[in-house]
């Protein structure tokens, strides 16, 4: 009962600390950086392996740079999220900037559904609810459930509040049967980490054997939906460029394993452009093949 009257409260102090102008926003931001980073050390351990081990061949200068880098990004972004639960729908489309969009509608206006994949890379969050105001067709997002319902529920109400539908990994295959019978656009951020049990398929990825969900692979040869890839290019802080590219047209013809591969591949070369980007934080090669 303590617990969440403290989750509640927090909740609500975010809440005021969203109504702050962006530049104010950005100095706390760079405060955060500090503490972060200097003072509390939070996951550094876990960067600075990630990033050594995914980028062997840099000197270690290098690695520290790019953390240094991943943790000023990682201050903003948690701002940019917290900015999200009183953003507007005018400013939602003032920050984002799409490319290729014309390439969805042209499957809408056929009746065809589409499949979305993008990784942990720049503000997910921020993307996921302006493409709800760009695109002519529902937009239905899988995420993965926290432990915390009050956060849950703060997360849920900031991702839903433009019509986008969040759908619990789970219940997948229940919304699809829902929305049969008009256009989506159905999106996954397929980066995630397996559990142990769900750690069947591993590929090459950043240079170390990586365990792979198969959900999106596994939809798109059942149902021969074409997938495009958002590449997210961040600005500055709280604005992005995000291109639409075809990544498989045809999932029906593909090999098994074909469509995971080259998502992690178009993941990787973008993660390769501009490391600091990416969820490093995030303990991702928790599971090694037997």
């Amino acid at each position: 009962m303590i617990k969440r009257g403290i989750a509640h409260l927090g909740v609500f102090f975010l809440c005021l600390i969203s109504l702050l102008p962006l530049p104010v926003l950005l100095f706390f931001a760079r405060l955060l950086y500090y503490l972060l980073y200097y003072l509390i050390g939070y996951r550094k351990k876990v960067v600075r392996s990630n990033l050594t081990n995914s980028f062997p061949e840099k000197p270690a200068q290098d690695i520290i740079a790019i953390e240094k880098k991943y943790f000023k990004y990682l201050a903003k972004l948690i701002f940019e999220i917290i900015e999200l639960t009183t953003i507007s729908k005018a400013e939602t489309l003032k920050r984002v900037r799409f490319t290729g969009l014309e390439q969805l509608e042209s499957h809408f206006k056929k009746g065809e559904s589409v499949l979305a994949c993008t990784g942990h890379y720049g503000n997910w969050e921020l993307g996921t609810l302006a493409l709800g105001l760009n695109i002519s067709a529902k937009t239905l997002v899988i995420f993965k459930p926290i432990n915390n319902k009050v956060f849950e529920a703060w997360f849920n109400e900031l991702r839903t509040k433009f019509g986008n539908v969040f759908v619990a990994m789970r219940q997948t295959l229940r919304c699809m049967a829902t929305y049969k019978n008009e256009p989506s656009l159905l999106c996954f951020a397929s980066d995630q980490s397996p559990t142990r049990e769900e750690s069947k398929y591993f590929l090459n990825f950043l240079h170390q054997p990586t365990a792979a969900l198969l959900g999106v692979e596994k939809i798109a040869k059942s149902t021969n939906r074409p997938i495009y890839y958002f590449k997210v290019s961040p600005v500055k802080m709280g604005y992005y460029n995000v291109e639409v590219l075809p990544m498989c047209l045809n999932p029906a013809e593909t090999h098994d394993g074909e469509i995971t591969n080259l998502h992690f591949h178009f993941l990787e070369n973008i993660i390769n452009e501009k490391p600091q980007y990416w969820l490093w934080s995030h303990k991702r090669w928790k599971f090694k093949p037997e």
